[in-house]
């Protein structure tokens, strides 16, 4: 077992070693060679553990993209510290199922201690009640869970007890920008896609305040702390101000934007959202840990507990604070030892300053990109910068080059209507140097075009 962890570590780390190097996509002929190799059928017998290592290493390793890179800027993706993935490495090894007290004290206290790190790093109140999930999607799931039993509790309907048949029908606000993951959501917590309302985004995809409908009876609303495209904020003060008028649940969308708030300079961006009721964000984007990681916050314990308690359970009554009580999973992994890792490695001013150096590059490409024509479609007041190369057959052309010429990654997403790249700066591994090694390889391909 030694020589192989050893062996695994050793592989790891050269792969690691090559990112500054190597190209920000999969390798030339990779996945082909990848797919053709995983053609066979289940083997008849077992194979050699090292053997099936240098399998994923020889035929994975040059196929995946690489995101754990400094010059990797695709779907808001943040690297994995060093502390995170040797913690990860070891979480591993422990084989813990978290899912309460019992079946690992170990995990319980270090995930107690990550997330009163984590409000403490964004100044949320202490009282609020957390859950690590998989990532925004599950933890907006959990935040609206909540949110929708206690909306509904206030009616007098029992959602636990009576499910949704013949409950009064809840209200939901959104914004018109909102992120197409709280659709899903939605659905799931059979409130519905359709049923909605979508208050009009300003240019910028910010919720607008003076839109918003005077509604009763249960009401949920959900801003959005940076825009997946642009970066921007929800007017959070209006909004709360508006709901609190109406007793209406705020829940905050918050998967990268939310840590603003670790930062003295970029708080003010998002200072009114800590007066929302619930948070979701993810762990793995701007906190820079593995995959898969996010978190849930809820202001009241009880209320979070309510909509996610095992009840009838064969186990035996806890006086700890046991995960499957507040989370939507029972056996789950060991997620609060990479999110703990970061922040005890960064400390408080290392996550501001890796936030605010990023935002800083993300200024410095879109500056760089409209010296050199390049039309900027958004205020960069994060790391969001969503540029366009022309009219949208061009644009398209800007995005396949850059990729194919893997200095850096850059993926495409529509914007008000016109195709754009949107490039994410969110990455501990980025460095100054790959900032500018990356904006020549987009005006080459911008030029080229």
């Amino acid at each position: 077992m030694q020589n192989l962890l050893s062996e695994a570590a050793s592989r790891a780390a050269a792969y690691l070693d090559g990112l500054p190097s190597r190209e920000a996509g999969p390798l030339p002929g990779s996945v082909e060679r990848l797919i053709r190799a995983l053609e066979g059928p289940l083997p008849g017998g077992p194979s050699v553990a090292e053997d099936v290592l240098a399998f994923l290493d020889d035929y994975g390793s040059p196929a995946t993209v690489a995101s754990a890179g400094g010059r990797y800027f695709g779907f808001v993706t943040g690297g994995a510290l060093p502390a995170t993935l040797a913690a990860q490495y070891l979480a591993a090894a422990w084989d813990q199922n978290s899912f309460s007290f019992v079946s690992s004290p170990a995990v319980a206290c270090f995930e107690a201690a990550a997330l009163r790190w984590v409000k403490e790093a964004l100044g949320l109140p202490a009282v609020a009640e957390g859950a690590l999930v998989t990532g925004a999607t599950m933890a907006n799931f959990t935040c609206l869970a909540a949110a929708r039993n206690h909306v509904l509790a206030r009616a007098g309907w029992d959602v636990d007890r009576q499910g949704l048949f013949g409950a009064p029908e809840p209200t939901v606000v959104v914004g018109g920008e909102a992120h197409a993951s709280l659709f899903k959501v939605l659905s799931l917590l059979g409130l519905g896609r359709d049923r909605v309302l979508r208050v009009e985004a300003d240019g910028q995809g910010r919720l607008r305040a003076d839109r918003l409908p005077p509604v009763d009876g249960p009401v949920i609303v959900c801003i959005q702390a940076g825009n997946v495209n642009s970066g921007a904020f929800d007017p959070a003060e209006e909004v709360v101000a508006w709901a609190r008028q109406r007793d209406a649940w705020v829940h905050v969308d918050g998967a990268f934007g939310l840590w603003a708030l670790a930062s003295s300079e970029l708080a003010p961006l998002a200072q009114g959202f800590r007066e929302a009721d619930s948070w979701a964000t993810d762990a793995h984007k701007w906190l820079n840990v593995p995959y898969d990681s996010g978190i849930a916050l809820v202001r009241d314990a009880e209320v979070l507990a309510k909509a996610m308690s095992i009840s009838g359970s064969y186990l035996l009554p806890s006086t700890h604070r046991d995960a499957m009580n507040v989370t939507p999973d029972s056996s789950r992994r060991a997620r609060a030892i990479e999110v703990w890792a970061a922040l005890k490695a960064l400390g408080r001013s290392g996550l501001a300053d890796m936030i605010e150096r990023n935002c800083r590059q993300a200024r410095r490409l879109a500056e760089g990109l409209r010296d050199g024509g390049v039309e900027i479609l958004n205020e960069v007041v994060l790391n969001q910068v969503v540029a366009c190369f022309g009219d949208d057959a061009r644009t398209q052309r800007v995005i396949a080059a850059v990729q194919d010429d893997g200095t850096c990654w850059c993926g495409g997403t529509s914007w008000k209507g016109r195709a754009a790249m949107r490039i994410s700066v969110s990455s501990w591994a980025t460095s100054d140097d790959d900032i500018e090694r990356s904006l020549a390889a987009i005006l080459a391909a911008h030029r080229e075009a």
